[in-house]
């Protein structure tokens, strides 16, 4: 069995919800598809698209848009790729924290609608982690028991930093810790471009830094923040999931705890690894010894599997191929983690179809 906690979900349902910030999918005058959000355009893209954008038989808007929202075309390629399920997400270029409360609060419902609706065609294979205004923490925390009582998310996704000004040890997000707490369910941490909110200056984040650089260090962020902000010891019983192999924090944990060790100004109250009880990390990396090694520091409890399935750098190749694993560390990274972190009963996961091979 095969869970994938890290899956893109861009849907139209909840595109053009603003004239300003969007998001928009658009087709540029070269055919070529690009979202927009506010002034910021989006530089990446798969070399797959671009090359038949050059040819000139480049998908049209409509069509690019009704599979996006056609939840058959996420299967047959969950099915490629022998994955049983997927929790998916909204695109973190999306998130909308830098927006006005009037506007981020609205879109995250509506975030969570469509995602609903767009898993309930495939409850067994399809279900989604919660969008919140976390600019907003009282109504994020409204957002986030609604969406996971109501309306079945497993959990929280969230950037790694900037949530309108506020960073993860801020005590006005306190009331959203409580209610994962509450629903004992984790938060899935995903960085975003902070390109996005630099207004006119969007684009001049030259090489598309803010994400592929910024992301990780953002998630990096939001574990430092956590433990040095005393949140864990405000609430102990918090659970992150943190992707892309946990930003720079298994290459760096060494450092970090001797650095948390002599800090002069730090809330936490323990050891900087005693809190690692709290965190998780996916083996979301490019090179099979990163995997490894990550896996050798961290330890398989630890462990989930997440691809970036529909990024533009989404890795579309088995994640646990190559890794020196027992059987039973290999089940924890594939789905037992999974499992037991979002109170899925295995029973009730749907089966993969085989691809049909031509004659």
């Amino acid at each position: 069995m095969l869970i994938d906690l890290h899956a893109h979900a861009p849907h139209p349902g909840y595109y053009n919800q603003h004239p300003h910030w969007g998001p928009f999918f658009e087709q540029h005058a070269d055919g070529d598809i690009k979202l927009r959000v506010g002034d910021w355009i989006l530089g990446l893209g798969s070399p797959e698209r671009k090359a038949s954008v050059r040819s000139g038989n480049g998908p049209k808007l409509a069509d690019y848009l009704a599979r996006w929202a056609d939840p058959k075309t996420r299967l047959a390629g969950m099915d490629a790729a022998g994955q049983n399920l997927q929790v998916v997400s909204v695109p973190s270029h999306c998130y909308m924290y830098w927006t006005e409360e009037e506007f981020a609060v609205p879109f995250a419902r509506k975030v969570n609608d469509v995602l609903a609706e767009y898993c309930s065609q495939a409850p067994d294979r399809l279900m989604f982690w919660a969008h919140a205004p976390l600019n907003a923490p009282e109504a994020a925390a409204i957002e986030l028991r609604r969406a996971c009582t109501e309306l079945g998310a497993k959990g929280l996704v969230a950037g790694g930093a900037n949530f309108g000004g506020l960073e993860f040890d801020s005590p006005e997000l306190d009331v959203v810790w409580k209610t994962l707490c509450d629903l004992d369910l984790p938060m899935f941490i995903h960085g975003y471009n902070q390109s996005v909110t630099w207004g006119k200056k969007a684009n001049e984040d030259r090489y598309e830094t803010t994400a592929i650089v910024g992301m990780q260090y953002d998630e990096t962020r939001c574990f430092w923040n956590l433990i040095c902000g005393g949140v864990l010891d405000r609430f102990p019983d918090l659970k992150i999931y943190i992707t892309h192999g946990g930003g720079y924090v298994p290459y760096q944990l060494g450092r970090l705890a001797k650095t948390n060790e002599n800090l002069d100004v730090k809330y936490n109250k323990k050891p900087l690894l005693s809190y690692m009880k709290n965190f998780y990390f996916d083996v979301e990396l490019h090179e099979v010894p990163m995997r490894q090694a990550m896996v050798d520091i961290i330890g398989a409890d630890r462990i989930l599997y997440g691809s970036n399935f529909g990024g533009s750098d989404a890795v579309r190749h088995d994640l646990t191929d190559g890794l020196k694993l027992t059987s039973t560390e290999l089940d924890k990274i594939r789905w037992k983690n999974a499992c037991e972190l979002l109170h899925l009963d295995p029973a009730k996961i749907g089966s993969v179809t085989p691809a049909v091979k031509a004659a």
